[in-house]
């Protein structure tokens, strides 16, 4: 393995940072929705309801992703509530039923966030402009950029970016090199500046523009449909070492004053646990004045002595105004005029013997808490053992003179991060669990003289009947997610008589799943696996079992990336070409409620209709599939090519080669030929048939072999249709492939974007057809592409055309209609002859490329916006989604360079959709596959409730699902069955919302979508809470158990921790002389260990715990590990589980652990015969890491390796080695080869010889290196060594004794070294499988190369792996690569080549070579405009197709799972 890439397969899932601004509209835009009719509302001062003002937008950060959401709220009564199928989350409150998130975009950043802050707009500037806010990003080490939103891409766009890194800012480190934290953002509240603290000790002040000016022209602000975004001027810094502050914890802006004042909370000198007792309080905050524009910093206030822990800062909310000082044993406020404090337990200490502290009505302690504000005097607190704390500033006028603390009854994830968004609703952002979006209310309770619990019991009957459905529907959703990560309803109550306390009401409304951190994985079988399955079908057999979340958000997390779906039956049926199903009721009411029939979700299907190549057959589906082919009307002496319903489900619709039938349930009511020639195009009878159809009521549109186009047209009061041929496109070049698409609903969306968009706000319901038909049933449109790439949308039935583009074949990024932009023509002809110039000289053509399939749909939510997918001839597949953008006039920059010229008609119709844009969406994950040149089959379905799920399906040799959640594409393989040729859903008695499919060697399955998993993941997902933190997991195949070590906090009085801590063999006995009696019966929490069995359930349930190994107290399990040893009395082999354990007794005793052995019965009906404890044995030393091998138990204890043969009853050594200095992380075994990782001494690479019992090493890599995990990497015959370390990097060495660099063969060399940007903590090996380009050379049944890649999960909930390549594949990629570093705008202006620089944090490193691609910035490529694709592969003397199979070939081999 000389060459590898890297590649993620799922992305960061754990939230770092979180934030809520004005991103995407402004809050002038804020039109309140409450009352759906009421539209003149506008310009009065209050929505209706003053409860829900404008609603900003939600930002997120996990690792390198960056979101953007918008939150949309469905109220009581409005028509999007009614309809949805599925009820919301938590009732209802405050007139809400619900709250969902909508992703807006979606960014993958070359470099992790490390901090992020909104640049919001002041509200006094007092302009009424509509003014929208940024985004701060800070990057290590001190990289800043600012985003904001452009609505002409519906996307982010750089606006400023500031570096203060390499040689010309070196002084700025002082001569430091590694920092304990990466840039630190803050804003002034009134958006004046941002403040970013790099280097620990450099202040960036970054000046925002005033009003109009800035370092872009105010031209173009107004481009934007005359929103402006916040904007940073200029920047300049300030050292605070000038200010005498040496250790600065945290700094924030405070409300209230004129100038931007700045409050740094500082340690004066640093302290320790030792000194605690003499030097405590270290700590003081200081007040800085900011003038930006004289670059002044005057202190105008300071108060000191506060205590070492102290570590946050909370601006207060204006009125109040001042400083919350957040410590973990008690909360400071103070102000310029004012201060008091809080002690949150015992621990608190009081300054200086003054006046004793006021205390909380409870203990609690509050390092690692998060806050935001809930209202101005409110902040909710989250712990770090997730409960949610109510702080209460007591104040009169702006004096705060006390701080009121009190505990709800409601207890939520793990926070890194809370926002309030908007005045009702905050986020809590978790990287240990879900993240939960929850709606809150407050109402003041009355003035509360008697018991507290009284008045609470009564204040929440005051509003009995939506608390009391809360309540109930929010225990519901306890018990639908199943873990702790549901808010309950709560009241606080208060804590003394005379406080009129406010009540809060919590509903939690939405959550984002998250898989990380994964500590460690492990891969088994799945339920369902099927044991013939070979190639890649095999891989659908396995799951990941992954250790994730922390405490009470622990969970195990089970990930597979490809969709097996459960089967109901099976039936072979050799030949099928198509499959579809059509409803029918019998009794159906000639027009009656015709909408509501429609909408009828839940009606079952009545005929299945499947198409062979000479014959069609006909099922009924009721109870069970009779063939019903002779008794039916249908056309079955030939194939079909389509059939559904029209007319409401009325009828039924199938077209076949040369016709289509009508009919009515069985019964044909109407038979067309299409063989007549029209009289206006005079072609021969037989030369044109059906190739294509698309259905949508009332309208068939037929593509025909001779690239024409016809209409059938229904009447839906006679149930008839009729045959017509729209006359535009009678003499225009031949259609490659066109589809309709139906924009329905009572406000059509496309509606929207054309120019006379006003007349569709409240006019839906007075235009009523004269024939009767309801015309709130939506538009018609068909989607036509030509040959020459081309695309245009046309009107149905008139077939005007509304919306054109030239080259839609290349895959512009942004597709705007072709009469927008109006390009100078001179231009413009220069750039068709110098394309036609290198046109020439190129290898490759693009001739024969052109669209074969084309589908457009908008599925079912409030504010879904329409896809547009398109598929090319050779097998790419783009995807664009619709969005609004109403310009003015002017031309926006972009518009030059987006899409083709112009065109010669210059009559602007006025129906056109010239407000529609599409902007391309990336797709993750699909492998690309060539269409076959004979008739393209339809490989799109499009369904709208399978398992509760919409989106569609891809057919073909590589199937895959796109799932719609939250207007984003969710992409999931499905490789069970191989190439699948025909798709449909199927819902009736014995299938709910399910599925057929055929596969392509003739078998027909009808099945359902598994509900266990949920899909809105990079990765289909099923969590089974543990209620405990999981550390490790293992698989015992043979058995299909995963032992599995899980801890549980436990609380303990202090005497018996104490206790514990003795060292048994000397006896000394404690001494408690400095702990009184009350402080002795203190409860302390302590970690208590066990190893779970746990097996899968057959039906996808939760998972059985069968059997449990309980650790002694202060024992903890380290490592557990299924091994195979060599009984040496019987010479048999036997399958055990080792468990190696540390007891953890403070610095005073001696380490020491055991080595346990377990073997596994064959009852597992009886939980106490499972397990039985074969063997155990106390070592010195902690046992971190065991393994077997060649029948051996390997086991690394302390600051040795030690191997041990089995008798059968005892472990005895035979060979020991001193190796690991310090302490083993990992252990890895490939036959004889020994891999060892230590935590501060990199990797060392030993020998087991048989015959001299001895174990010797062989080489070691000389740094030192702090390890995270190991593992072995095989390439056919050279073995390669790859460890991960604690500066998110991996490393790959090799052994090569004879190279004189390795010292004689003492030093491991490196083969190529890599930023992966994320810790990395567990390696798997997998085999690679067998692409088309190996099969030449290996032999040609055989699927499996003897090339293994790595699977690997880090701790930010990603997945990835790092595969071989071989010289000729690593050299095309490594120059495209170079050339995608500048070819591609990259977000937030980062550089990909500099984020992938192995980091060594100041140490000493010699640079490896670079021989590792990063698949992050290949995937850019296709991406790419066909025309920059063929240019870029031009200059690196390749071609387009040779680096797009490459690339699938990658994926291909890595597709596990």
């Amino acid at each position: 393995m000389s060459f590898a890439a890297y590649k993620m397969m799922q992305w960061p899932t754990g939230i770092e940072n979180c934030a809520s601004g004005f991103i995407t509209h402004s809050r002038a835009d804020f039109v309140p929705q409450v009352n759906p009719i009421q539209t003149d509302d506008i310009d009065s001062e209050w929505p209706h309801r003053g409860d829900i003002g404008p609603v900003p937008n939600l930002v997120v950060t996990a690792a390198n992703v960056l979101e953007l959401y918008v939150v949309r709220l469905q109220e009581e009564g409005s028509r999007d509530s009614r309809s949805s199928a599925e009820p919301k989350r938590g009732g209802l409150m405050d007139g809400l039923s619900g709250a969902s998130l909508e992703l807006v975009s979606h960014y993958r950043l070359h470099g992790n966030v490390e901090s992020m802050a909104v640049l919001s707009i002041g509200f006094g500037d007092g302009s009424r402009r509509k003014r929208r806010d940024s985004i701060i990003l800070a990057f290590r080490d001190a990289k800043i950029s600012v985003l904001e939103f452009d609505d002409s891409i519906h996307g982010l766009r750089t606006s400023s970016m500031h570096c203060f890194e390499g040689p010309e800012w070196l002084h700025l480190k002082r001569g430091r090199e590694s920092f304990a934290r990466g840039p630190l953002v803050k804003v002034d509240p009134q958006g004046r500046c941002g403040v970013v603290l790099v280097y620990d000790l450099q202040m960036i002040i970054l000046k925002a523009a005033q009003d109009g000016s800035g370092l872009v022209g105010d031209d173009d602000a107004f481009g934007a449909g005359g929103a402006v975004s916040a904007r940073i001027e200029s920047s300049y810094i300030i050292n605070l070492r000038d200010l005498d502050m040496k250790h600065v914890k945290d700094f924030i802006f405070v409300h209230g004053y004129i100038e931007p004042v700045m409050v740094i909370l500082h340690e004066r000198e640093l302290t320790w646990a030792g000194r605690v007792s003499w030097k405590q309080n270290t700590c003081m905050v200081s007040a800085l004045s900011i003038s930006t524009t004289t670059k002044q910093h005057p202190l105008i206030w300071s108060a000191i002595n506060l205590p070492h822990d102290a570590y946050k800062l909370l601006a207060v909310p204006s009125p109040i105004g001042g400083v919350l000082v957040i410590g973990t044993n008690s909360i400071h406020y103070h102000s310029q005029s004012a201060s008091c404090a809080l002690a949150l337990n015992n621990y608190a200490v009081p300054v200086d013997g003054s006046q004793e502290m006021p205390r909380s009505s409870f203990s609690v302690e509050l390092d690692a808490a998060n806050a935001t504000w809930l209202l101005s005097d409110v902040v909710l607190l989250s712990t770090k053992t997730g409960e949610l704390l109510l702080l209460t500033l007591v104040y009169d006028g702006r004096v705060v003179y006390r701080l009121d603390l009190s505990k709800s009854k409601a207890s939520s994830v793990l926070t890194v991060g809370i926002t309030t968004i908007g005045n009702s609703l905050f986020f809590l952002g978790s990287r240990l669990g879900d993240s939960l979006l929850v709606q809150f209310t407050s109402g003041l309770g009355a003035s509360m003289l008697s018991s507290g619990l009284k008045e609470e019991v009564r204040d929440i009957e005051i509003d009995a009947t939506p608390v009391k459905r809360l309540r109930r529907s929010s225990s519901d959703a306890l018990q639908d997610m199943g873990g702790g990560e549901e808010l309950s309803l709560y009241g606080s109550a208060p804590n003394n008589a005379d406080s009129t306390q406010k009540t809060f009401s919590f509903a939690v409304r939405d959550s984002l799943t998250n898989v990380g951190p994964l500590k460690d994985f492990s891969y088994g079988l799945r339920m369902n696996a099927d044991a013939n399955a070979t190639g890649i079908a095999k891989q659908s057999n396995y799951e990941l079992v992954c250790c994730s979340g922390h405490g009470k958000n622990g969970a195990l997390c089970v990930l597979r990336q490809s969709i097996r779906p459960e089967m109901i039956t099976e039936v072979e049926l050799p030949g099928c070409k198509g499959i579809w199903t059509v409803y029918h009721k019998n009794a159906r009411g000639h027009n009656a409620d015709f909408s509501k029939m429609a909408a009828d979700d839940n009606e079952y299907h009545a005929y299945l209709i499947i198409s062979l190549e000479a014959r069609t057959m006909i099922l009924e589906t009721a109870d069970l599939l009779t063939e019903v082919t002779e008794s039916v009307d249908y056309f079955v002496q030939g194939r079909t090519i389509a059939a559904g319903n029209l007319f409401g489900r009325r009828r039924v619709v199938q077209v076949f080669e040369h016709g289509a039938r009508i009919l009515d349930g069985s019964f044909m009511t109407q038979d067309l030929n299409f063989g007549v020639p029209n009289s206006e195009s005079g072609s021969a009878p037989e030369s044109s048939t059906v190739l294509s159809v698309s259905i949508a009521d009332p309208y068939v549109l037929l593509r025909m072999t001779d690239g024409s186009i016809r209409l059938l047209v229904g009447d839906p009061s006679a149930c008839t249709v009729s045959l017509y041929t729209p006359s535009s496109f009678e003499t225009k070049k031949s259609v490659s492939a066109c589809t309709l698409y139906h924009d329905k609903g009572p406000e059509p969306w496309l509606r929207k974007t054309s120019t006379d968009a006003w007349l569709s706000t409240g006019m839906s319901e007075a235009i009523d057809g004269a024939d009767g038909a309801p015309h709130d049933q939506g538009d018609i449109y068909c989607v036509v592409c030509y040959e020459s790439g081309a695309l245009e949308i046309f009107d149905v039935p008139n077939f005007n055309c509304v919306f054109s583009v030239e080259k839609f074949m290349s895959g512009k990024t942004i597709l705007v209609d072709t009469l927008k932009q109006e390009p100078a023509k001179d231009v413009e002809v220069e750039n068709q002859s110098s394309e036609e110039m290198t046109g020439q000289g190129r290898k490759e053509s693009t001739q024969n490329m052109k669209v074969v399939e084309l589908a457009m749909q908008r599925w079912a939510g409030q504010h879904s916006r329409p896809f547009l997918f398109g598929i090319l001839s050779d097998g790419t597949i783009l995807c664009y989604h619709a969005y609004l953008y109403d310009g003015a006039e002017s031309t926006s920059k972009i518009e030059d360079s987006v899409s083709g010229q112009n065109s010669g008609l210059n009559s602007i119709s006025g129906s056109r959709l010239r407000n529609l844009r599409f902007v391309r969406v990336p797709l993750d994950t699909y492998a690309r596959e060539e269409t076959s040149s004979e008739s393209p089959c339809q490989r799109i379905t499009i369904f709208k409730n399978i398992g509760g799920h919409q989106g569609l399906f891809l057919s073909g040799s590589r199937p895959a699902w796109f799932m719609v959640f939250r207007e984003r594409l969710r992409l999931h393989p499905q490789l069970c069955d191989g190439s699948i040729v025909a798709f449909t859903v199927l819902h009736n008695v014995n299938c709910n919302h399910g599925l057929i499919y055929v596969t392509s060697q003739g078998i027909l399955k009808i099945c359902q979508l598994p509900s266990v998993s949920t899909y809105d993941n990079y990765w289909p997902v099923q969590k089974i809470p543990l209620g405990g933190t999981p550390h490790q997991v293992t698989y015992f195949a043979e058995k299909n158990l995963y032992p599995l070590i899980v801890s549980v906090p436990v609380h303990k009085p202090l005497n018996q921790v104490l206790s514990s801590l003795v060292d048994q063999e000397v006896g000394h006995q404690v001494e408690n002389h400095n702990l009184g009696s009350d402080e002795l019966h203190r409860t302390y929490t302590v970690e208590e260990f066990e190893v779970r069995i746990l097996e899968p359930e057959k039906s996808g349930g939760p998972w059985q715990t069968k059997a449990t190994i309980p650790m002694q107290s202060s024992e903890n399990a380290l490592t557990v590990r299924v091994v195979t040893l060599l009984n040496t009395n019987t010479k048999e082999n036997e399958t055990l589980l080792a468990i190696g354990t540390a007891y953890v007794q403070g610095e005073d005793v001696a380490a020491r652990g055991r080595v346990l052995l377990f073997s596994v019965g064959k009852n597992t009906d009886n939980p106490q015969d499972l397990v039985s404890e074969v063997y155990s044995k106390e070592l010195k030393g902690a046992i971190s890491a065991l393994a077997s091998l060649q029948g051996h138990l390997l086991i690394a204890s302390g600051p040795k390796i030690i191997l041990h043969k089995w008798t059968g009853t005892e472990l005895n050594g035979v060979a020991f080695f001193d190796a690991p200095p310090l302490y083993v992380v990992s252990l890895n075994i490939v036959k004889n080869f020994i891999l060892l990782g230590d935590i501060h001494k990199s990797i060392y690479f030993l020998s087991w010889k048989e015959q001299g019992s001895q174990l010797s090493l062989l080489a070691k890599d000389f740094a030192s290196l702090d390890c995270f995990a190991t593992e072995f990497l095989i390439d056919g015959s050279t073995l390669s060594l790859i460890v991960s370390d604690d500066q998110k990097n991996i490393q790959i060495f090799y052994y090569a004794p004879k190279m004189s660099e390795s010292w004689k063969g003492q030093k491991l060399l490196s083969r190529a070294e890599f930023h992966v940007g994320a810790h990395v903590t567990k390696f798997l090996r997998l085999q690679m499988m067998s692409t088309s380009s190996d099969r030449s050379g290996a032999a040609s049944g055989s699927d499996k190369t003897n090339r293994f890649a790595l699977l690997f999960g880090t701790l930010d909930g990603s997945i990835g792996c790092i595969a071989p390549l071989d010289e000729l594949t690593f050299r095309r990629l490594q120059s495209l690569q170079r050339k995608l570093v500048d070819a591609v705008p990259h977000v937030a202006g980062l550089n990909p080549k500099s984020f992938r620089q192995f980091c060594s944090n100041g140490k000493a490193h010699r640079p490896g070579p670079d021989s590792i691609v990063d698949c992050e910035l290949l995937c850019h490529y296709e991406m790419l405009p066909l025309e920059e694709q063929l240019e870029i592969a031009n200059q690196i003397g390749t071609t387009r197709s040779q680096i797009l199979s490459s690339l699938s070939d990658l994926s291909l081999g890595t597709s596990f799972l």
